[in-house]
């Protein structure tokens, strides 16, 4: 049956300013747009008072194990999000080579979880996406190729360069994952093992992405002291390959750093004039969430996720591991010196046993387990074999404005799904850009605010048909009122749905009606191309 939209204020996402019309769709497409569309054998939904605007495309998501175990991504769509980029950080499902399965695993659980739900055999982008693909996704999925993953398939877990015919390996299993439909590579330079590798590595592998006319998403080698270096690579690595380059969860870490802000922006501007692609997306919010585990010194991490586990067994080494982080290592983000022992909570743990730590800072952790904060801390780690959420602050609202005015930005989230207290962003980063950045505080208009969230996404990564509503395109669409759309999420007590989404739209199928969901999954797996 064809739906009819009826009365609403069409934002289109294209930044032009919205107009009342209707809104025809007939299959899985936007048939026609207009005043008074009358059709036959329609469902009328009624937007009066409502605005009409394309799904929301979430360019930084951490639901690649999730929607494999409750594919409706619930925390998702009911914020408005239709199409979600997979893949992050360097560090995701594919490709994973069978020998390798036990140690990604654990390595992986921090960011997205961990399941003996699923048959981890899949191997690579292709078997990965099929398998999506057969749990029948609640919304759009599109991938990046993570550079950990090439990696530790190329030449193991091991800290030290590769050799010429591993980097030769990593550029072949690059193009392999970017023919299986990647959008694009990403790294997370704070990550092991994408953190043990030198530029000359990634410009090879982005030389391939390049080819493809795909995206390198980066999260940089530092967000604090050393950033200024850190977009310097960045920018040589694009100029270098030739690839375009996204900056993921863009901000600047620490008081002392804040000084640098103007500088940042410079850059991005420098690159602009050079002809590199640049852009980057951001959370609507003043604090960072992550695993744990990243307060420890790179060495620590050295060989993967079980060598770091022996280390933390080690009085001797834990010492060094408390050395490190009070005096700092040249070229290593160190969250405890920008955040503090008091601005890092615990956010998620596997075990049950553990689940009294979840929502104390490191300070509080250390009470309760009656030690010092670090070894407190680092029994955590041991116990929990480092699959343990984090939330850092780092950060001001003006911060936040500053950023997310620049015309290089999109919204994301960035949310860690799973147990315990995500950081709100999972649940309300993009009704909060709209309630809290776009009604409250003016520092974007409406139109301005949908574009960041739709076309623009949608223009960066090359998604087609997608992020506008207009004839033809595929009928993603989120319909709310923007005089009640807020996030409802705290740090305290994240897991709240937003106020204020009515409708959500996806490929034509109804799964949020009059703010309750469906039951339906009708979102695809997209491929490059």
């Amino acid at each position: 049956m064809k739906k009819l939209i009826k009365n609403g204020l069409v934002i289109d996402g294209s930044g032009n300013k919205g107009y009342k019309a209707d809104v025809l769709i007939n299959g899985d497409r936007i048939e026609k747009i207009g005043e008074n569309i009358k059709d036959n054998d329609v469902k009328v939904i009624d937007a009066e008072g409502l605005v009409v605007a394309p799904g929301f495309i979430d360019t930084h998501s951490h639901s690649d194990l999730q929607v494999l175990i409750e594919p409706e991504v619930m925390p998702k769509v009911m914020q408005g999000v239709t199409t979600e980029m997979l893949g992050q950080d360097g560090i995701s499902m594919a490709p994973l080579p069978v020998e390798y399965i036990s140690p990604w695993r654990k390595n992986l659980a921090g960011l997205d979880g961990d399941s003996d739900e699923i048959d981890w055999t899949y191997k690579d982008t292709a078997g990965y996406l099929s398998m999506i693909e057969k749990v029948g996704p609640g919304l759009n999925e599109c991938y990046l190729v993570p550079h950990g993953n090439i990696r530790m398939e190329a030449m193991g877990l091991d800290n030290r360069q590769p050799t010429e015919e591993e980097l030769n390996k990593m550029a072949e299993i690059t193009r392999r994952e970017m023919e299986a439909g990647a959008f694009g590579l990403s790294t997370g330079l704070i990550y092991m093992p994408c953190a043990y590798s030198e530029s000359k590595e990634i410009i090879e592998m982005c030389k391939v992405v390049a080819e493809y006319d795909g995206v390198f998403v980066i999260h940089q080698r530092s967000e604090a002291d050393t950033i200024l270096d850190s977009m310097e690579e960045v920018i040589k690595i694009g100029r270098e390959s030739g690839v375009r380059i996204h900056y993921s969860h863009f901000k600047v870490c620490g008081k002392k750093n804040w000084d640098k802000i103007e500088k940042v922006i410079e850059l991005l501007e420098k690159a602009e004039d050079e002809g590199i692609s640049v852009s980057f997306d951001q959370y609507p919010y003043v604090a960072g969430s992550t695993m744990l585990g990243v307060i420890l010194p790179p060495w620590v991490h050295d060989g993967g996720t079980d060598k770091l586990i022996e280390r933390l067994k080690d009085s001797e080494l834990r010492k060094k591991m408390v050395y490190d982080i009070e005096n700092g290592i040249p070229g290593w983000d160190n969250f405890v010196e920008f955040a503090g022992l008091d601005q890092i909570f615990v956010t998620s743990v596997k075990n049950k046993k553990n689940e009294d730590t979840v929502g104390l800072n490191l300070i509080e952790l250390g009470k309760l387990r009656g030690k010092d904060p670090y070894n407190a801390t680092f029994d955590l780690l041991l116990e929990e074999e480092n699959a343990v959420g984090m939330v850092d602050f780092y950060g001001t609202e003006e911060h936040v404005q500053t950023f997310m005015k620049l015309p290089q930005m999109n919204v994301c989230s960035d949310g860690l799904l799973g147990s315990g207290k995500p950081h709100p962003r999972v649940y309300g980063a993009f009704p909060r850009v709209l309630g809290k950045y776009v009604r409250e505080d003016k520092a974007l208009t409406l139109e301005e605010a949908i574009y960041k969230m739709t076309k623009k996404p949608a223009d960066t990564f090359n998604i087609k048909d997608r992020g506008e509503i207009k004839e033809g395109l595929l009928a993603d669409i989120c319909i709310f009122d923007q005089d009640t759309i807020i996030d409802k999420g705290t740090y305290t007590e994240p897991t709240q749905y937003p106020e204020g989404i009515a409708y959500v739209i996806i490929n034509g199928e109804l799964v949020i009606d009059d703010g309750n969901h469906t039951g339906n999954r009708p979102g695809r797996v997209i491929r490059r191309g």
